[in-house]
């Protein structure tokens, strides 16, 4: 390898390394801490479910406005580096409650952790966007980030069980070896690197900034897409567990399941990288999406005991995600580098924004619509078995073809081409 190409390569991965802890950061939080607040507190699920719900709001809500301010204050590095001790801090505090923690010990830790992994998670996005001197960088920047977030939602779905025989000590090893990573990353990631661009100040109202944002036509093009591709992805996300009990029925195999999926999104992201250089990021995002397709038409003759079939099927899911993951950033990124005023932590925040609500949408519209064509867990008759699969696989397979569609058509707005 040239010792150009070393360069990059080494920066990459410095840069990138920072996205493990943060999407480690992530899993626990939305995946145990119900429970465990639940078993360990004592807390009635109906207040952490309020707790949970209005701090998501608050959080969701937030980000364009901390994207805002992060265009104005100090640079991506130092902004990175202030969060990162609030998301040790509540992450380590969340996963290992004192005696006697109750829902003001959870409502106060989840507001410090999730303004610290906001913080850090937008001004990360405007960073590599910043940082990245070429299409192709840029793209590579993005793949080395969201490759070393699969591999800390690995991490983090792991621990718990491999570290302590109960789940409670596990989390409570698992907060330790999150912050010990953490500060280890940090030491790696942050120290000489390019701080990125300097924030200018400027006397404005941030709302009519952030709409202003909204308002440049490329930018709309890639968060509409964005926004309906996330859906639909986000359904069979919410629904796979269901999927996997009542359809395959095979509930021992699914965090193997799982790890095949995340695996092979890791695995395929230097192959969308390669494919965006040959034809583009659109057109390879376009391929990603056409291959989700295939895959959801797929699902929906999954059956019982299809291990095999389904074994495959997460993989080339997997494969699939690994396009959504490293060319919509990519395409992002470029974006920025072609304006005079990028205004980068205000266009992430909408991103984030968009993002988390498109988890709550997909939520909100799969899990009543299974319970509305007559599906409950345990159900194994065929007419539930028809709607769970219905839900699981043909939902997002019209909802991607719909972002497909979309894509094509504001492929050239998207890049630029047309304004």
């Amino acid at each position: 390898m040239p010792a150009g190409e070393r360069h990059v390569a080494f920066f990459g991965l410095r840069y990138g390394l920072l996205g493990l802890p943060l999407a480690f950061a992530a899993l626990p939080i939305y995946v145990h801490v119900p429970k465990l607040y639940a078993d360990q507190a004592g807390l009635s699920l109906a207040l952490v479910g309020a707790i949970l719900l209005l701090t998501r709001i608050v959080d969701a809500v937030s980000d364009p406005l901390i994207g805002w301010a992060s265009d104005r204050f100090l640079s991506r590095r130092r902004l990175i580096a202030l969060a990162l001790p609030l998301l040790a801090l509540g992450v380590g505090g969340l996963l290992a409650p004192p005696p006697g923690a109750g829902g003001l010990w959870l409502a106060s830790l989840l507001v410090v952790v999730t303004f610290g992994y906001s913080v850090a998670t937008i001004n990360h996005g405007a960073w590599g966007a910043e940082l990245g001197e070429s299409s192709d960088m840029r793209t590579r920047l993005v793949a080395s980030r969201e490759g070393f977030g699969l591999v800390g939602v690995l991490l983090a779905a792991a621990l718990p069980g491999v570290l302590a025989a109960t789940m409670e000590a596990g989390l409570a090893r698992t907060g330790l070896v999150f912050v010990t990573i953490l500060g280890l990353v940090a030491l790696v990631s942050l120290p000489g690197m390019p701080a990125g661009r300097r924030p200018v100040a400027r006397h404005e109202n941030p709302w009519a900034a952030l709409r202003g944002v909204l308002a440049d036509r490329p930018f709309a093009a890639l968060l509409g897409v964005f926004a309906l591709n996330g859906i639909a992805a986000a359904v069979p996300a919410s629904t796979v567990l269901f999927f996997v009990a009542d359809v395959v029925r095979r509930e021992d195999l699914s965090g193997l399941f799982l790890a095949l999926y995340f695996l092979a999104g890791a695995a395929g992201l230097p192959v969308w990288v390669r494919l965006a250089r040959r034809v583009g990021k659109a057109r390879a995002w376009l391929a990603g999406m056409g291959l989700a397709v295939a895959v959801f038409a797929w699902a929906a003759f999954i059956g019982p005991g299809d291990i095999l079939a389904f074994g495959a099927l997460c993989a080339l899911s997997g494969l699939a995600l690994g396009a959504d993951l490293a060319l919509p950033p990519a395409l992002l990124a470029d974006q920025l580098a072609r304006r005079e005023e990028a205004r980068a932590g205000a266009c992430f925040g909408w991103w984030a924004f968009v993002t988390k609500a498109n988890l709550a949408l997909a939520a909100g519209l799969a899990l009543p619509l299974l319970g509305f064509l007559g599906y409950a867990p345990g159900a194994r008759d065929a007419d539930a078995m028809a709607a769970l699969s219905a839900v699981y696989a043909v939902v997002p397979l019209v909802l991607k073809l719909m972002a497909a569609a979309a894509l094509w058509r504001w492929r050239r707005i998207m890049e630029g081409e047309l304004q």
